[in-house]
């Protein structure tokens, strides 16, 4: 029998703060379920406020979103749900819908998150510009949990079919703090 390696939210998280790797939340709740299954928009929601500078506990965040679901089954983020969290914590983000328009809203913004299917699943990641003007990309994928590419090159890999949401935030939020 070989030794088995359980993956904590510990190795999930990266040195500067950001959730890299949603399979490391598998010992963590979110829904009534594990949150490794689940918890991508949690752990978008927790990026993108980290990445605004926003003080906030991961576990705080998954907690609180979860809370907010009416009904206590098993299920994703609801779309409802991460809209009430940002309005709450990031009032100034904007929402658009469609492909090409999502990847150019987000292409202009700080940070944000993407709504899309990643393969044939729902999918929540979040995303934040460096100062090249690339982007850094979280949770999107196995080999891609901590990922730096253009925006277009994210858009054509991976914004392939159905709709496409696009959360975004300028770069004036992140002065702002912490939002009530």
């Amino acid at each position: 029998m070989t030794d088995r390696h359980f993956l904590t939210p510990a190795e999930g998280i990266s040195a500067d703060g950001y959730i890299t790797d949603q399979d490391c939340f598998s010992s963590v709740r979110y829904r009534n379920m594990r949150a490794d299954i689940n918890g991508c928009g949690w752990i978008a929601a927790y990026n993108l406020r980290h990445a605004l500078g926003q003080e906030a506990d991961w576990n705080e965040v998954r907690q609180e979103m979860d809370a907010m679901h009416t009904f206590r089954f098993p299920g994703p983020t609801l779309m409802r749900i991460m809209r009430n969290y940002l309005a709450k914590y990031v009032p100034d983000y904007r929402e658009t819908a469609g492909r090409e328009e999502a990847a150019q809203a987000a292409k202009e913004s700080f940070a944000g998150i993407f709504r899309y299917q990643e393969g044939h699943e729902p999918h929540f990641i979040s995303f934040v510009r460096r100062p090249d003007g690339r982007f850094r990309f979280f949770n999107v994928t196995d080999g891609l949990e901590d990922s730096v590419m253009s925006m277009e090159d994210f858009a054509t890999g991976h914004l392939l079919r159905g709709t496409v949401i696009a959360l975004t935030a300028d770069e004036n939020t992140r002065e702002r703090k912490d939002a009530p």
